[in-house]
């Protein structure tokens, strides 16, 4: 099962928190494939909606952001290094070495993420973890006032990794989280589309901005206004060493969907899903959670009146890394899930707890 294109195009597009257009082009072309009803909102999430068939039929959102965690340009000093924080949640040990990508005024520069060399770090020093602020981007700059003629200050940059295809469907990534989610709500639409239509409308979201403040899932929802939402995020795969089951459940490669189930959660929609994944016969793996789920369903849930919201997540290796690590058929296999979760609903079906 090769890389599918439109994945590819995704996860190669550079698109930190607030700097989304160039993934949001992908999204809106490939969904021009199969809809006229594409558009971008003015915070720069994209939506493709496909017309419903049944008069009074639940209207569906399939969520997934198209952001990923980048680094912000603070200072640039006089020797030409670039200081920065992070754009979401870094492990700073990742960035040790990396190459990245500027998005800058003129256009993409390459830079390397730097640390003084370990022969030069004091004893100490070197069991210590580093911290942001032990880094610097280098860009090859002679003196700072060539580094500030081709970078300014809050610029951004990603992690220059391209994909990799590995063995048994598995490829590896920068920005997997959560291009991934955005694929696949993509993919479900276009499944959707081709089989003539759900009852309802259901509309492929791709929002901004989850990695900062789910931004683009407040303001997305609130405009739409969907009677039911399926946020697809990603979730830790638990086949590779020190995953601790007990806490998060075994969702390993080849397992299917992993369907959330927890307290913000829809319970209706839960069971809808484990009943379009029996029906089908798709396997999956269900994982709880309580307070909230750390995506971009915590916004979703309350908005407006409240929209009815379920979870599905693909398990990832590796996350908030260069390498982030899926297997494809869990990819396509969520797609598939939430096209005949869509197909199932009826103008009768209630969303109502209890």
């Amino acid at each position: 099962m090769p890389l599918p294109d439109v994945l590819a195009k995704l996860l190669t597009a550079a698109g930190p928190s607030g700097y989304e257009t160039a993934p949001a082009a992908v999204f809106t072309e490939a969904a021009r494939a199969f809809t006229d009803d594409v558009s971008v909102d003015v915070m720069g999430s994209a939506v493709a909606r496909v017309k419903g068939t049944t008069p009074g039929a639940p209207f569906l959102a399939v969520v997934g952001h198209i952001d990923e965690i980048g680094l912000i340009v603070t200072h640039i000093d006089d020797n030409g290094f670039l200081r920065f924080i992070g754009v979401g949640g870094w492990d700073p040990q990742i960035l040790v070495g990396q190459r990245v990508e500027l998005l800058t005024q003129s256009g993409p520069i390459g830079g390397v993420c730097g640390r003084k060399a370990i022969h030069l770090l004091r004893e100490d020093d070197r069991k210590k973890v580093p911290e942001l602020r032990d880094l610097h981007i280098d860009i090859g700059a002679k003196d700072g006032d060539e580094a500030r003629e081709l970078v300014r200050i809050g610029d951004v940059a990603v992690i220059a990794a391209q994909p990799l295809e590995l063995r048994n469907e598995r490829v590896i990534s920068r920005s997997m989280d959560n291009r991934l989610g955005a694929f696949i709500a993509l993919e479900a639409a276009r499944i959707v589309a081709e089989a003539g239509g759900a009852p309802g409308d259901v509309a492929a979201c791709g929002v901004v901005q989850e990695e900062i403040t789910f931004g683009g899932a407040r303001t997305a929802s609130y405009r739409l206004q969907p009677d039911l939402a399926i946020v697809v995020d990603v979730t830790h795969e638990t086949g590779s060493p020190g995953v601790e089951v007990n806490e998060i459940g075994k969702h390993e490669f080849g397992s299917g969907p992993v369907i959330e189930r927890g307290s913000i959660l829809n319970p209706v929609i839960y069971e809808l899903l484990h009943e379009a994944a029996e029906r089908e016969e798709i396997p999956f793996t269900v994982q709880a959670s309580a307070r909230s789920t750390g995506t971009d369903a915590d916004a979703i849930h309350l908005q407006r009146a409240g929209i009815p919201t379920g979870g599905i997540s693909v398990a990832l290796r590796y996350m908030h890394s260069s390498v982030e690590m899926v297997q494809l058929d869990d990819v396509h296999a969520c797609a598939r899930l939430i096209a005949a979760f869509a197909q199932s609903l009826s103008a009768e079906t209630s969303f109502a707890r209890g």
